[in-house]
């Protein structure tokens, strides 16, 4: 049942305009990465280890991430759960032995791949222009990737968030709502210390998964709580799951 549900989840989202969404959540971060490029004098030190190229691009790049991905992942989620609302759908499934709690984990599965390829795209893609304007020092590997994980990881978690609000409140305003308040947590959190942003669940932990900070008119290396992302993620499918198959037994 799994498969079929999942493709049938795959063909919703021609008509739900999920890809397009996700490109404009890719183009968004990368543009906004990409502001860098234009700080006087950055063109001029790309072959400069001194200056920090790549860590003054992967510095703009975590601002642009929370600033973009929360409002887009509850509009993804919403857009996902909103036709199910609409359109009577948890009772047809729930007929077609595909329960309430089942559908919001496959739902999460589909569109959750799509949420993870393009977190990685956007993470590439500015490397590719970091690349193209000729930034030659040495690439921080592990920052980056360590980076790109924890944002996979946060966004995977955002997103399920949104689904188990989208699936219990009809009125998806209520969703973007709490998307758009979370572009205002995510972007503050960089200002808190570390301790409030493990308890601002999850978008503090855009905040914790930067590993690049600028102070004094350069850039420091930070070290981000690489466990505390992982706990987060194994917190929050737990979570999901405990909460969808709640959906389940209320709704049999």
């Amino acid at each position: 049942m799994i498969a079929p549900a999942l493709a049938n989840e795959f063909a919703k989202m021609r008509r739900l305009h999920v890809v397009p969404v996700l490109i404009i959540m890719v183009i968004g971060v990368v543009a906004l990465s990409c502001i860098t490029f234009t700080t006087p004098g950055f063109l001029d030190s790309v072959d400069d280890p001194a200056a920090q190229p790549w860590q003054w691009l992967l510095a703009g790049m975590a601002l642009a991430v929370p600033l973009v991905s929360p409002i887009l992942l509850a509009v993804l989620a919403s857009r996902q759960v909103d036709i199910e609302h609409q359109g009577n759908g948890w009772l047809f499934s729930h007929t077609s032995g595909l329960t309430p709690g089942h559908l919001c984990r496959v739902k999460f599965a589909a569109t959750g791949s799509l949420v993870a390829v393009a977190t990685l795209v956007q993470s590439i893609l500015v490397v590719v222009l970091g690349v193209l304007v000729g930034i030659t020092a040495d690439f921080p590997t592990g920052q980056w990737l360590g980076y790109t994980a924890s944002i996979v990881v946060v966004n995977l978690v955002l997103f399920a968030l949104h689904i188990l609000l989208s699936a219990r409140i009809s009125n998806q305003l209520v969703g973007l709502g709490i998307g758009v308040l979370g572009v205002f947590v995510a972007l503050s959190s960089t200002g808190m210390p570390p301790w409030l942003n493990h308890v601002l669940l999850p978008w503090g932990y855009y905040a914790l998964s930067t590993p690049v900070d600028t102070r004094g008119g350069g850039v420091v290396a930070l070290d981000p709580p690489y466990l505390s992302v992982l706990v987060l993620g194994v917190l929050g499918g737990a979570v999901f799951l405990a909460a969808t198959r709640m959906f389940d037994r209320q709704e049999a």
